[in-house]
């Protein structure tokens, strides 16, 4: 078993409910702080499992069993280039390198804010790159694919989704830098 951290976003309950934390614990959430800020309730989630898509199916079933309606999970798709340098543990400079093809060829184009100064990037694309190109270990890429499909599947209102994502992310295996 290994420890996976992530968290779920949710809205729909009251915080100020008596029984709000223990809906939480009572529903299986016992690995994770729950919390509420900025309007949302945030789950945070350090969960062991054998997987990271059996860890996230089951924390998404755990939250959904609380009659909260998920709204995604984070670490955040969408990324910026110091959130990118961070999270690969580069400097911000190499990053910026990559991005303008000084390093390397075909680094994923921004998908967000494209014509401002900050643009963003879907982490799962960059990530897979960052792997193919010897940056990134390959988990981590498989990772952010598995989030990123986890998000499209709770945009759809699906929470149970752990056959889906098992499969998924051996797809993703194979076809990783292939």
């Amino acid at each position: 078993m290994k420890t996976f951290e992530f968290s779920v976003i949710a809205s729909g309950l009251d915080p100020l409910a008596k029984d709000f934390e223990s809906r939480f614990y009572d529903s299986g959430c016992d690995d994770a702080l729950v919390s509420f800020q900025k309007g949302h309730i945030i789950v945070d989630f350090a969960r062991e499992a054998e997987t990271f898509e059996d860890a996230l199916a089951s924390a998404l079933e755990n939250v959904a069993s609380t009659g909260a309606h998920i709204d995604r999970l984070e670490p955040d798709p969408l990324v910026s280039l110091s959130d990118i340098a961070k999270r690969a543990a580069m400097t911000r400079a190499a990053v910026s390198n990559y991005y303008r093809g000084q390093r390397g060829q075909a680094f994923p184009p921004p998908v967000a804010r494209i014509t401002s100064d900050s643009p963003l990037w879907e982490w799962s694309a960059v990530a897979q790159w960052l792997a193919c190109n010897g940056k990134l270990a390959p988990s981590v890429a498989l990772e952010a694919e598995t989030i990123r499909q986890a998000n499209l599947a709770v945009a759809r209102g699906d929470t149970h989704i752990g056959p889906m994502l098992r499969q998924r992310a051996k797809e993703h295996e194979e076809q990783l830098c292939a």
